[in-house]
């Protein structure tokens, strides 16, 4: 069963998540909801640095080298010599490499994210209750080959104390 608690403000919510942390709850298994960003609440939790960044790096690489391949490919497939001027001039390509840059990192961190976030899938946007403006803080039972206690049976790290106890 998930144990919740909702509290009505940022002390408190931040007390009771160092408490359900000194009791020894992984990070893994607490989920909280805030009506604003908490950083606090992030480094509690430790959380990890998104693979999105990966994403993003990988398009604009790949915008960089198609917006120079393109110019450059094209004026080697049809020269037009003026004024023996070279034909592959890099400055000139510079527009076309950074916009191409620009829109292939943005393509590839919008496709990464939906990927990332396994979206579209509307059962997991949809939050079958709403919270409104209270902390919310849910800790989701240890599986049965371990966790915090190991699997012995022994009482969950967390027992309902009745003060802000949902």
């Amino acid at each position: 069963m998930i144990q919740r608690w909702e509290l009505d403000d940022r002390p408190a919510f931040l007390a009771r998540l160092e408490a359900l942390r000194a009791q020894g709850v992984s990070p893994e298994r607490i989920r909280v909801r805030t009506p604003v960003p908490v950083h606090e609440a992030e480094a509690l939790l430790r959380v990890r640095q998104s693979p999105l960044r990966y994403f993003t790096l990988a398009g604009a690489c790949a915008g960089l080298l198609l917006g120079f391949a393109f110019p450059i490919l094209t004026v080697r497939s049809w020269p037009l010599i003026t004024g023996g001027k070279p034909l592959i001039s890099v400055p000139a390509f510079i527009v076309v490499a950074f916009a191409l840059t620009i829109l292939l990192g943005a393509l590839a961190s919008f496709f990464g994210f939906l990927l990332l976030a396994r979206l579209p899938s509307p059962a997991r946007i949809r939050e079958p209750e709403e919270h409104a403006d209270a902390f919310v803080i849910e800790v989701s039972p240890e599986d049965a080959g371990g966790g915090t206690n190991g699997g012995d049976g022994a009482r969950p790290p967390l027992a309902p104390n009745g003060g802000g106890h949902a």
